[in-house]
């Protein structure tokens, strides 16, 4: 990946009740708040999505995209734009390491939009939507297990 930013967070959850979560693309509406519906369009031979298309309102950018996902193992997930109107390319990832208090996840992304963009706005964009991402993902695998 080109220029991206990324954060972690630890969830106190193991990592396959993490990336079971990150998975559940159906559920995404219910925690992401900038997915207002997801859609698998293709799945791999293990059943993991290959291709989900998200409907998207993050406030200035509203979206109707398709992602390609790649699956490394059960511990990291990447994906790639294939189709946007508003975005030019949007790569990212997570990544799960287990730790003592349950699992560290880091999360890259790397946005480039259609609009011309200051790349300090742009970077503050993408760690907005990471830490919103990350605090939902937490919040959603924690509420799960009690």
């Amino acid at each position: 990946m080109a220029e991206h930013t990324s954060s972690s967070i630890t969830i106190e959850a193991s990592p396959a009740e993490v990336m079971a979560v990150i998975a559940d693309f159906a559920r995404y509406p219910d925690w992401t708040g900038e997915v207002k519906q997801a859609e698998v369009l293709a799945t791999d031979a293990a059943g993991r999505a290959e291709q989900v298309r998200l409907v998207m309102d993050a406030g200035a950018i509203k979206d109707d995209q398709v992602l390609g996902y790649t699956w490394t193992g059960d511990d990291e997930v990447s994906w790639t734009l294939v189709k946007s109107q508003m975005l030019r390319a949007l790569d990212g990832s997570y990544a799960l390491a287990p730790s003592g208090k349950g699992t560290v996840v880091t999360y890259k992304l790397t946005v480039d939009v259609k609009i011309p963009m200051l790349g300090m706005i742009k970077r503050k964009a993408e760690k907005v939507i990471i830490d919103r991402a990350l605090a939902g993902l937490k919040k959603r695998v924690e509420s799960g297990l009690k």
